[in-house]
């Protein structure tokens, strides 16, 4: 698979049909494409039947068991893919297209991308038991009893160990000494540009009033690469919101964009693809409100998704805006108008009261951490006031923005509010790689749990933290700093956002070869995928998403449920996933080897 990945468009397709000969002829010797069709579901039913088929001269008889789970799925994709009903949700026809370049037709490779036919030359491997990731049955180890079988296993279990802690080595670690020192460093030119003291440093005043919020400031601070530049300058002169506070800049690398520092950059530096998808949106008038949350609003503020709990949105913006942003459509920047008004958070608050259903209220934005203490202590009290109320969760990135504002004061607020047994106050929280952690930032977590409340982490799964057990790494250094891994999020599938996001099939890879080998205190996350309207549907299983087809240029497309299925009748979303093959080129170009990755095209 790696070598194909490097293959022009005709030889691939070669190597299509040599993966499913009996396919090509089905479709090179049917009149038409319904034809084909037709044929092929037969072929497939066989292969079905033959792969249940407990006699040892089937098709699949010396396969191992593992494989023959590949063979289903693979099957039920495919079949998935032909279905005309599919045809017509996705608008398109991959068996057409295979239709055509099994005949050779006239411009019929103009029509497909190389990500197109490695897709089918995966599926057409996997029906086939091809797929090679397991031992045939004849080649299985003869399976030990007692000692010797304990001894074996626990022999494999070392190498899974050791496998995982070469890839964690390289990685950036945020409490690693030397990276901790070199951040020292940068630290006091920081402090030595904007005139500040040491004791500046842990006053979050003072990063409020000194956010960066433009090229010249972030410039005379750290190299930036010539990408960066043309990105914050292409954002700042199209009003694209963009800032950074100084304690986030302390963990950039101040000689110029690195490991240790390549995600840390990413999340905050616009790049220039980035800022022409806004301006594109902006000028088509396109809606970037992709959960669709204005839909889901039932009065100004509030957000609904599900039964119990609501979002609270009393603050717009934040002290540093994150391009991948879920909310880059209301976010703004501190210099706009960014506060609802006390009215209409009161009035909020009132149709909360007014609810007996909701038992957890969510307080987000924005950052509402960003707000003064008075102004915290009177919502979370009014919150608090409300008696079928038993949970507040904050929503806040200031752990690992500003650690700092977790100060004694606003300390003593939330331990007013917080009363087992009676009201929980709980931080969610949102560090995205392990080079995020610092000594700052744990302290502001030690704070917060000394209080006896807890501290979660959401991450959104991107293409700078997706790296071969990159994640895993978060997920440990976090849980042994005093925050439970929580949420793990597809990235949202807007178009602006194209840099960071990854295939649907790389999370559950992820979650499936790596994450599995942590232990269970430590990936407490679910991965998810944030259905517009409808809220998180899991990604873990077939009955909450399935593939519906591969478009033309190599992207799946997926048909998502509700996680209320089985309660009700509510729509189903369509969504349209990125290329697997592009992410692997990525990853190729940037130096990965992908032979590592090779059986997410098997992750549906």
């Amino acid at each position: 698979m790696k070598r194909l990945i490097n293959l022009g468009k005709e030889e691939l397709v070669q190597r299509l049909w040599r993966a499913a000969p009996r396919i090509e002829s089905m479709l090179r010797n049917s009149k038409h494409a319904e034809e084909a069709r037709y044929v092929v579901f037969d072929h497939l039913d066989r292969l079905r039947r033959d792969l249940y088929n407990m006699k040892s001269d089937t098709y699949y008889a010396d396969l191992n068991v593992v494989e023959k789970r590949n063979v289903r799925e693979c099957i039920r994709v495919i079949s998935n893919i032909f279905r005309t009903e599919n045809e017509h949700l996705a608008d398109t026809s991959a068996l057409a297209l295979l239709y055509g370049l099994a005949r050779n037709e006239e411009g019929i490779l103009d029509k497909v991308s190389e990500g197109f036919v490695m897709e089918f030359i995966a599926l057409f491997l996997g029906i086939r038991g091809k797929y090679g990731r397991h031992s045939r049955r004849d080649e299985l180890l003869i399976i030990k009893e007692g000692h010797d079988a304990a001894v074996e296993r626990s022999e494999q279990l070392d190498a899974y160990a050791s496998m995982m802690n070469r890839y964690f080595r390289r990685y950036a670690n945020g409490m690693d000494e030397k990276i901790v020192e070199q951040r020292k460093m940068l630290r006091k030119d920081i402090l030595a540009f904007f005139g500040g003291t040491e004791k500046d440093w842990y006053d979050h005043r003072w990063h409020m009033k000194h956010i960066i919020r433009d090229r010249k400031t972030l410039s005379a601070l750290v190299r930036l690469e010539k990408d960066e530049v043309r990105g914050l300058e292409m954002a700042l002169k199209n009003d694209i919101p963009f800032e950074i506070t100084p304690h986030y800049l302390s963990l950039f690398n101040r000689e110029g964009r690195s490991g240790t520092d390549r995600a840390v950059r990413a999340q905050v530096i616009p790049s220039v693809r980035y800022c022409e998808n806004v301006l594109k949106n902006r000028r088509n008038g396109i809606d970037m409100d992709f959960m669709a949350e204005k839909a889901t609003s039932p009065i100004e503020g509030v957000t609904r998704r599900y039964p119990q709990i609501v979002i609270l949105k009393p603050y717009r913006s934040c002290p540093q805006i994150c391009v991948y942003c879920q909310r880059n459509w209301e976010v703004k920047d501190m210099d706009e108008e960014v506060m609802l008004s006390k009215k209409k958070v009161s009035q909020a608050l009132q149709w909360i009261r007014d609810d007996r259903n909701i038992s957890e209220v969510l307080v987000t934005g924005g950052d509402p951490l960003t707000l003064n203490n008075r102004y915290i202590e009177w919502i979370l009290g009014e919150i608090a006031e409300i008696e079928h109320v038993e949970r507040i969760r904050i929503g806040t990135r200031i752990p690992v923005t500003l650690p700092f504002r977790i100060n004694d004061e606003l300390l003593g607020i939330f331990q007013r509010y917080h009363s087992w047994g009676k009201r929980e106050i709980a931080v969610v929280t949102h560090f995205e790689h392990p080079a995020e952690m610092n000594p700052d930032s744990l302290e502001a977590i030690r704070r917060i749990r000394k209080i006896g409340m807890n501290v979660y982490n959401q991450a959104v799964f991107t293409y700078y933290n997706s790296r071969k057990f990159e994640s895993c790494l978060l997920r440990r250094v976090l849980k042994v700093h005093g925050v439970d891994p929580y949420y793990t999020f597809n990235t949202m599938g807007k178009d602006e956002t194209l840099d960071f996001r990854v295939p649907i099939a790389r999370i559950e890879q992820e979650r499936r070869e790596e994450c599995r080998l942590l232990p269970g205190l430590v990936r407490t996350d679910e991965s998810v995928f944030n259905v517009p309207r409808l809220g998180k549907s899991h990604l873990r299983s077939w009955q909450d998403h399935e593939v519906i087809m591969i478009l033309p240029d190599g992207r799946r497309v997926y048909r998502f449920y509700s996680w209320e299925t089985k309660l009700t009748s509510v729509n189903d979303y369509l969504y349209t996933d990125v290329s697997i093959y592009d992410y692997l080129k990525r990853l190729c170009r940037d130096g990965e080897n992908i032979n590592d990755y090779l059986s997410i095209w098997y992750h549906f």
